[in-house]
């Protein structure tokens, strides 16, 4: 295939993707592979100029509107923003600028902002009320979107103050992660096929011609571009933009910072790589702009995106690759989980060879087939999944997979239990749950055993030395040291680590016992109720129940643990070995504004991480459970919240905090300001 032939034939592709993504919100390949071919498209036509067509979509931002919606011509162009994806890139995009400006690239301020994955909207304001909304389209002409985005929470529909001008608010429509997350557990519940990712279920979401379809999903709005289409700019920087659209009562990234010089700004790149998976909200890259109004002016724009801006891509954290098989795995409660064996594939950094698919129903839902090409997901340190199978039409596939019948470690047979949508083996001496079980007692949330991973423990079994949990602290090193790959002192090592547990605190034994629905929220309001794990075996079902954070369905879960002998039976073990199995008192000289009140946080707090917040909370005496119910104080409401929990609140009367009255909060156990 000649030049000619594989550029006309990149162009085809592209634009079948671009109309599955922008038009259909329904991509058929993930950002990184579209973007590979953007890239190879570009060399091909940089190499033969005769190529490098005006028309080509290598020039072209996003896609034609669909017909769905009235089109609306942008008062501006909404261009797209070229990418780089690593640091030399980076570096030699802003020597370019700062060469065309006649500086140092270290002379420069520069704005380091999220790259939001979301859906490009334009807000249109005239003396300070709502009047259109629309999509970017193709950044000419887009869709009519108002009557949704007039049903976006966090969308003023009037601005603050006396504005008397007219005026284009640009951002993003997103879904928080937290919002995301739980709707695709109401889709997993209800056997129904799951979103592909935030973006693609925000953009369906406000994509649609009923609006109350719209309203009924948690959108939210961020803002990052400010157009004044009544005469000329009152402002030279950028930033003060974003302070005037905050002004306004627009949600802007907290998390965007002025930088001086490409070293600075290179740096805070690194920073939001390093710290992705701890936004609010989904990213997939970092976006620089210049901060001086009048230099952008001098740099100017190419046919699609401003010289004065870049996005720097972070490593795809989807990547597409074919599924060889699907296997099933036996859990610690004795739940099979199918998983896929893949093709290796690097995905957010490292490599995957193995994916989740959740339960028998997301399988059939997503009709994924061993020998299928299948999109891999990896965020961070979540577990990789398979999101869905690309099609590959004329290609025969083989028949659908079914669910096995029996236990693959056991041979017991398999069943589903009540309305679950999982599938469980109920065989107790099943090999793999003790092994899973005994891993989970050892892990870093649990006892943080060092030392006693899956191998370790697979190998513990093997040999007969352990059976169960209790095993574990009868262990000498005598017992260990003529094991392969354990000499003495490595076996010294583990045993000091295995007696060191014995005096972790009651909450973190509870976790690790691994009751059912017993987490470490509830673990931890399970053991500052009660103090020790015996006071735990004598109380009613009434008295757990009415345990704040654990209700009937944890109370319930624990009865049924502590009703087995065998788990009597353990207990009893524990206590032989001289396990404490007790709470510490924990002793502060905070006072406790907070005593006996849940405060449920939502959304980022600035100068505290989500742990920390948490933290706050519990020094002053209260509790920080992760949902709102009745029994809530209140619930403080940070940058990008879960609109899920925002609804809630207002649903039940609870009152919702500002993030800025939380220290307050915690001095005085109250707030100057209550959001409606």
């Amino acid at each position: 295939m000649n030049a000619a032939e594989r550029a006309a034939r990149l162009r085809a592709e592209i634009a079948a993707h671009n109309e599955a993504y922008h038009v259909f919100d329904a991509p058929t390949i993930p950002d990184a592979d579209y973007d590979a071919l953007v890239r190879e498209l570009r060399a091909i036509e940089a190499e033969h100029p005769e190529l490098n067509v005006e028309d080509s979509v290598s020039h072209k931002v996003g896609a034609p509107p669909s017909t769905l919606f009235t089109p609306v011509t942008h008062a501006e162009p909404m261009l797209s923003l070229d990418n780089v994806f690593d640091v030399a890139e980076l570096r030699a995009w802003s020597a370019r600028a700062a060469k065309t400006l006649d500086v140092s690239s270290e002379e420069l301020v520069f704005v380091v902002e999220p790259k939001i994955d979301g859906l490009a909207l334009s807000i249109e304001y005239v003396d300070g009320v709502l009047a259109r909304a629309a999509t970017r389209g193709d950044g000419r002409v887009g869709e009519d979107v108002t009557e949704n985005v007039r049903r976006i929470s966090n969308v003023p529909l009037t601005l603050s103050g006396n504005v008397r001008t007219r005026v284009e608010v640009r951002g993003e429509v997103f879904l928080a992660k937290s919002d995301f997350v739980e709707m695709n557990q109401r889709q997993r519940e209800a056997g129904q096929k799951e979103f592909a990712n935030p973006r693609n279920a925000a953009a369906g979401s406000l994509r649609q011609k009923d609006p109350s379809i719209t309203a009924s999903r948690p959108l939210s709005f961020l803002s990052y571009q400010l157009v004044e289409l009544g005469g000329a700019s009152s402002f030279t920087r950028y930033v003060e933009t974003l302070t005037q659209l905050a002004t306004w009562g627009f949600l802007t990234a907290s998390e965007t910072t002025t930088e001086l010089g490409a070293t600075a700004m290179i740096a805070r790149s690194d920073w939001f790589e390093e710290h992705r998976h701890e936004l609010r909200y989904q990213i997939d890259g970092i976006v620089v702009k210049v901060d001086d109004l009048a230099q952008r002016t001098r740099l100017g724009f190419t046919s699609r995106a401003p010289r004065w801006a870049i996005a720097r891509k972070l490593p795809p954290e989807e990547r597409t690759t074919r599924l060889r098989n699907i296997e099933v795995s036996v859990g610690r409660t004795g739940r099979v989980t199918p998983f896929a064996v893949l093709e290796p594939v690097v995905v957010a950094g490292s490599t995957v060879a193995m994916a989740t698919l959740h339960n028998e129903d997301q399988v059939k839902v997503k009709d994924v087939r061993p020998g299928d090409l299948v999109i891999v997901r990896k965020a961070g340190d979540v577990i990789p999944e398979v999101v869905s199978a690309v099609s590959e039409p004329g290609r025969r596939r083989k028949p659908r997979w079914k669910f096995p019948t029996t236990c693959p470690a056991c041979g017991s047979v398999l069943e589903r239990v009540g309305d679950e949508s999982d599938t469980y083996c109920v065989n107790p001496a099943c090999p793999a749950q003790q092994l899973q079980q005994i891993v989970h007692f050892a892990s870093r949330g649990a006892l943080d055993i060092e030392g006693l991973g899956e191998q370790r423990v697979a190998q513990l079994l093997g040999v007969g030395l352990i059976s169960d949990v209790a095993d574990l602290f009868s262990l000498h090193v005598h017992d260990l040291s003529v094991l392969e790959g354990l000499g003495e002192l490595s076996a010294t090592s583990l045993v000091n680590a295995i007696q060191g547990a014995k005096t972790m605190p009651l909450s973190r034994l509870l976790v690790a016992l691994g009751i059912r629905h017993v987490g470490p929220v509830a673990a931890r309001e399970l053991a500052a109720a009660f103090r020790s794990y015996q006071r735990i075996e004598a109380a009613s079902f009434d008295e757990l129940a009415g345990v704040a954070g654990v209700g009937p369905v944890i109370a319930a879960s624990v009865v049924a643990y502590l009703s087995e002998d065998e788990n009597r039976d353990r207990a009893r073990r524990f206590e032989a070995d001289g396990l404490t199995m007790v709470e510490p008192q924990v002793r502060t000289t905070l006072e406790q504004t907070l005593a006996e009140r849940a405060v449920v946080v939502t959304g980022s707090v600035e100068g505290y991480s989500r742990d920390g917040a948490e933290e706050a909370i519990v020094a002053r005496g209260g509790t920080s459970p992760g949902s709102v119910s009745k029994k809530t104080y209140c619930v403080v409401v940070g940058e990008a919240p879960g609109a899920s929990k925002v609804s809630k609140a207002r649903e039940l009367g609870v009152p919702m905090v500002p993030a800025g009255d939380f220290e307050i909060l915690l001095e005085s156990g109250s707030w100057r300001t209550q959001l409606a």
